[in-house]
């Protein structure tokens, strides 16, 4: 199979163009209509810095750069609150987001998550996500598996408080679609309810919890593809629902045989798609491939799909997705 470098060679371009100063980066390269991007040093610019740089063998290893890349980071939180902030996420994303970027260089926040401290109760936690109605709107993903991964990753909670945090995650989970849902969801779109669970899903994988309906999960990818459930532009994009729907396929798929080769058949398919895609956009003028943080979504795409389909995209550096080391991106 022809190797994916050219593309790994496009996408490290861009991440140079981005690139303000050592362990500082923007997201965006240019203002929307409107003016409503956060222009300059940006968190999400600076943590996907990080992360691509991590995915592409590149991690920097100079002493003075991995301090700059720290400093960087945290420069974004609020001491009064512990949040990291940036307006187009809910604060625990963005929060979780940028502790993950500080693990790679094994680095901490420099303050205590205050406003995040109430869920080391677990309880709290379940009673806000139940009154949310959280399956129902929308974001509310975010917050619940940005509230493990934060405090997870700066040690704030122990066994006994994911062993809880588990135990109602799995009683959430919809053995007809593998996806946690508690009702019909009719008016939900589907590839929405599997975005929201992709974002519980790299949880358990990273806790070697077992998924608990695996076999349902791979028959919604399976037929979301075929049916034409998934956005229109799906494959034709920078944008996470891609990294979502390969990664929710291939991890449901480690965990049975359920319709194996079906599987592998598929996301070939759509890797060859995906391929041709990256290979065909203009990656100076695109607005996917000029805004880090959706380079950075197709990027762990490209990681998931080559530790999916071994030989099928070959590079001269294995690429490393990050959840692989921590749950968040």
């Amino acid at each position: 199979m022809q190797s994916i470098n050219d593309i790994l060679e496009k996408f490290s371009g861009r991440l140079e163009a981005h690139r303000l100063a050592p362990g500082d980066y923007c997201r965006y390269l240019w203002q929307e209509p409107g003016g409503s991007r956060q222009m300059g040093s940006n968190a999400y610019g600076c943590a996907d810095a990080a992360n691509l740089l991590y995915t592409l063998g590149r991690f920097p290893g100079g002493e003075s750069e991995r301090a700059a890349f720290v400093a960087g980071i945290r420069k974004f939180q609020d001491p009064e609150t512990g949040h990291f902030l940036d307006p187009t996420h809910v604060d625990t994303h963005t929060t979780a987001h940028c502790i993950a970027a500080l693990e790679l260089f094994e680095a901490r926040p420099l303050h205590p998550l205050h406003a995040l401290g109430k869920y080391r109760d677990v309880s709290r936690f379940i009673t806000e996500m139940e009154q949310a109605d959280f399956l129902h709107c929308g974001k509310m993903a975010h917050f619940g598996a940005g509230l493990f991964a934060a405090l997870l990753l700066t040690g704030e909670v122990g066994e006994e408080w994911i062993r809880r945090y588990f135990a109602w995650m799995d009683a959430c989970c919809d053995p007809e679609t593998g996806m946690w849902v508690r009702r019909p969801t009719r008016d939900f779109p589907v590839h929405i309810q599997m975005g929201d669970a992709f974002h519980f899903l790299f949880l358990y994988e990273h806790w070697h919890h077992a998924i608990p309906y695996p076999d349902r999960l791979i028959d919604s990818c399976l037929a979301m593809y075929r049916d034409g459930s998934l956005p229109p532009l799906f494959g034709r994009q920078f944008h996470f629902i891609e990294m979502d729907w390969v990664y929710c396929l291939s991890r449901a798929s480690r965990s049975t045989p359920h319709r194996f080769y079906e599987v592998r058949e598929t996301l070939a398919e759509f890797s060859d798609a995906y391929l041709s895609y990256l290979r065909g956009v203009d990656y100076e003028t695109d607005e996917g491939a000029n805004d880090l943080h959706l380079l950075f979504g197709a990027c762990c795409c490209l990681a998931e799909l080559q530790a999916a389909l071994p030989d099928r995209l070959p590079s001269a550096v294995p690429l490393r997705l990050v959840l692989d080391r921590r749950p968040f991106i």
